[in-house]
């Protein structure tokens, strides 16, 4: 049987699609093994060959040889092997060339698709290897064409998908417009590699800067966190590396000009740029401007902070729509609180009446207490003798003396265990929807789960000693 048309195929395919030769070799030989099994019998073992010389495809059947035939596609006499072969012995298997196949039409177009499905196979594979390592990278294509609502994106060799979720809000492409995105993955489905991207991941405002800012590519500047709300705002934090460059002004450019050039790329979101510190509570303090803070209380082990600022920095702390302090915490990774001054303050005080309704505690001795997180009578009944004495510095039967005024208080109902409760505490609060930090090994945009983080309420009991009263 006569191919010499597959060594020009075999040729073209490696030229014009980057298949290897074996790759599209190994799929004409599976190809014709498929369709010499459906004409000659499935339970025959058989062989396919590709010789290049030539251009043929052999097909070899092999057989036991015995003495007397059983099943004709399985066995070959013993004399009629020998005619192929004389060394053969009686049990050998023996490889009989099919000269002339006689494959009708079906046959051939039975072959044709399976070297057509193994040599796309062979392409979504490349495809993907590819692509593959280009993930986390800045890539460009042209819109072609929507479908779902999702704009398929021209990469050239391959088309990547942008999902709706994954524009900027207001945006509109339309076919043949440009588009840079960021590679967030490539993944393997059934109609092949599908690359997909995005426009609003953090990430892609991290490339952009990485562009723009020849600092950062260098590795003088680094950016250590960045947080988004794609087309409103962002915030990203950078330090350097170089004590003489100003991490801050190398980013933003001379006049803006490159801060612009991305505020631009992404239709107008304002973006902040903030000094990073190791140390938390000044980097808090640099993501909340333009807000000035009055005082941070932080729990490291509920990864949440409560930010307290005078009432006329509130509105500033909290944003428009409350948007600065979910930016802050995203880009920090702590939930973060905002509490107004002046409320903590008359939170103070209350507790401070509250617990100068025993006769025994003065105001200093009151003071004391709400500092040691003490902030209601109802807090001293748990409290044992020894731990109250040490905490006001007094004697046990002193302090045991106190105890029990409280207890008979409580009995006749001449006091009130706990101060009134008027406004929530907290004026604001937000909960990082993914955490900005950019560290290795983890991925930006990872949740934290919401329970981890309690209520400020809670914790002030533990923390009014940091706050110092002005």
């Amino acid at each position: 049987m006569d191919f010499s048309e597959l060594g020009r195929v075999i040729e073209a395919l490696g030229k014009d699609r980057g298949i290897e030769k074996d790759v599209v070799i190994d799929a004409i030989e599976q190809a014709f093994l498929v369709t010499a099994r459906k004409k000659f019998g499935i339970q025959g073992e058989y062989e396919t060959r590709y010789n290049p010389d030539d251009g043929d495809v052999e097909i070899y059947q092999y057989k036991n040889v015995v003495e007397e035939v059983r099943d004709p596609i399985l066995e070959i006499t013993i004399d009629d092997a020998r005619q192929l072969d004389e060394d053969v012995e009686m049990g050998d298997q023996l490889g009989v060339r099919i000269e002339n196949p006689n494959f009708s039409r079906v046959d051939v177009q039975t072959a044709r698709q399976i070297i057509f499905q193994k040599v796309r196979d062979a392409e979504r594979e490349i495809l993907f290897a590819e692509f593959k390592h280009r993930e986390g990278e800045l890539i460009t294509g042209i819109a072609r064409r929507y479908e779902r609502g999702n704009i398929i994106v021209d990469l050239g060799k391959a088309d990547a998908v942008l999902s709706r979720r994954e524009v900027i809000p207001g945006e509109n492409f339309k076919t043949g417009d440009r588009i840079q995105a960021y590679l967030t993955e490539v993944v393997m489905t059934n109609r092949g590699p599908e690359i997909r991207l995005s426009r609003t991941s953090p990430l892609f405002l991290v490339k952009l800067f990485e562009i723009e800012v020849p600092e950062i590519q260098d590795g003088t500047i680094q950016i250590k966190s960045a947080a988004r709300e794609p087309g409103q705002r962002a915030k990203i934090a950078v330090i350097s590396t170089d004590k003489e460059i100003d991490p801050v002004g190398a980013c933003v450019g001379m006049k803006g000009s490159r801060v612009q050039n991305i505020v631009n790329e992404l239709q107008g979101e304002k973006i902040d740029i903030v000094k990073w510190s190791d140390e938390l509570e000044d980097f808090a303090r640099a993501t909340l401007a333009p807000a000035e803070i009055s005082n941070i209380m932080t729990d490291y082990d509920d990864r949440a902070m409560d930010v307290v600022v005078e009432e006329d920095q509130l509105a500033l702390a909290i944003g428009r729509r409350g948007q600065n302090v979910r930016l802050a915490a995203m880009l920090t990774g702590f939930k973060v609180n905002i509490i107004s001054k002046s409320k903590l303050q008359e939170k103070i005080t209350k507790s401070v009446d509250n617990l100068l309704q025993i006769d025994g505690i003065t105001e200093a001795r009151a003071q004391v207490l709400v500092q040691g997180g003490i902030t209601a009578l109802g807090d001293l009944t748990v409290m044992g003798s020894e731990e109250l004495a040490e905490l006001l510095d007094m004697e046990a039967a002193e302090a045991q003396g106190i105890l029990d005024v409280i207890m008979k208080s409580i009995e006749d109902g001449s006091v009130e265990l706990q101060p009134e409760e008027d406004d929530e505490l907290v004026s604001a609060a937000a909960e990082p929807r993914y955490v900005g930090i950019l560290e290795e090994g983890s991925e930006a945009g990872d949740e934290e789960g919401g329970d981890r983080f309690g209520e400020a309420e809670r914790r002030l009991r533990e923390e009014l000693a940091a706050f110092k009263l002005k």
